[in-house]
């Protein structure tokens, strides 16, 4: 599938994008291909730029906070975690 995404440029998706992207729109998520293709490349785009230029540096307080409070035994186990969600899931479905 081809398509003009703006009058200088056309796209081709391969099948396997061009399928992904009509049942998208089947499903509601996009009115059209051309709004699929528009917002999806805009995400991409958007998520590599802020992958090349986010040095994570904002997220330093939290992972010191985090171990701080594992060294002084506030963490869990993961087979401590999913038990608790277990419960939590079970107390939901009552």
């Amino acid at each position: 599938m081809a398509f003009v995404v703006c009058e200088a440029m056309t796209i081709t998706l391969n099948p396997d994008q061009e399928a992904r992207i009509l049942e998208r729109v089947a499903n509601g998520d996009f009115s059209s291909v051309e709004e699929a293709a528009r917002q999806l490349v805009d995400e991409a785009l958007i998520g590599r730029a802020l992958a090349e230029n986010d040095d994570m540096a904002w997220a330093k307080p939290h992972v010191e906070e985090a171990l701080a409070e594992i060294e002084r035994g506030e963490g869990i186990t993961l087979d401590e975690h999913k038990a608790r969600n277990a419960m939590r899931l079970a107390a939901l479905k009552r």
